[in-house]
């Protein structure tokens, strides 16, 4: 039963990871969610139910449009499955729990953030005031109105501590150094893995983003690189992982 569990939540999330993406690059642009239906960006056919299926229709179809034959964004798969695995994990880690609903509101969230801050270097608003709502209300019904102002607190001391820190890089760099949108994510990863957590996840996230810096550097291509994504990231992993901060102590220590 519960590896029928598993690949439910893996054929959900993939069918949702196919959904965010069109809610990124929607809203990013200003457009409307519902209409019009998928479609291909390239010559507009309004693509069949079967044309929609999660990562099954992409492999099919050669990872084109089945009336045009423009290739589809390799993104959508990525996504799907990205998605597909998270939501599986989640339900893995913590079962048929309250933190199970906050837990995906969270990896949804961030999902969305990495698309979006990819494609267009934006981290919509829209996206975490639900999320920062949805999982304060599921908190107070889950650990109680003490412990999720707690949370909060967590969170806002993220949100200072990145907002300190993009005023440093300002004067450092003589230039803007992080995105507001930046900031106010560091208060939605403080608000679920706690404040020591979220400025360990900002050292993780810059690991994660140098190598691909260097190599931007290197290549003398566009020197502006969005680091939400690489924040969404380190906090999944520092997340799913539920690592805490002792453990990160002792690990710098031994």
């Amino acid at each position: 039963m519960e590896t029928l569990y598993l690949i439910i939540f893996f054929i959900f999330g993939s069918a949702m990871g196919s959904f965010y993406h069109v809610i990124a690059t929607r809203v990013s642009k200003g457009l409307s969610i519902v209409s019009p239906g998928s479609h291909c960006e390239k010559c507009n056919h309004t693509l069949k139910w079967y044309e929609l299926i999660p990562i099954l229709s992409y492999i099919l179809q050669g990872g084109k449009c089945r009336k045009c034959h423009a290739p589809l964004p390799s993104s959508y798969l990525l996504m799907e499955l990205c998605t597909g695995i998270l939501f599986a994990v989640c339900y893995h880690k913590f079962g048929f729990t309250l933190e199970l609903i906050s837990s995906i509101i969270f990896v949804s969230s961030l999902i969305i953030i990495i698309i979006s801050d990819i494609e267009y270097m934006i981290i919509l608003d829209e996206v975490l005031i639900f999320a920062i709502l949805g999982i304060i209300i599921v908190d107070i019904f889950s650990i109680g109105l003490y412990d999720t102002s707690i949370r909060i607190l967590y969170g806002m001391g993220a949100f200072v501590t990145m907002l300190l820190i993009k005023k440093a890089g300002d004067v450092m760099f003589k230039q803007e150094s992080l995105g507001g949108g930046d900031i106010k994510l560091m208060f939605l990863i403080g608000l679920v893995i706690g404040y020591p957590m979220a400025v360990c996840n900002i050292f993780l996230a810059t690991f994660i983003a140098f190598p691909i810096a260097l190599f931007l550097l290197v290549s003398k291509k566009d020197n502006i690189i969005p680091f939400g994504p690489f924040l969404s990231m380190g906090a999944i992993i520092l997340y799913i992982w539920g690592l805490t901060f002792a453990d990160v102590i002792n690990f710098i220590i031994n």
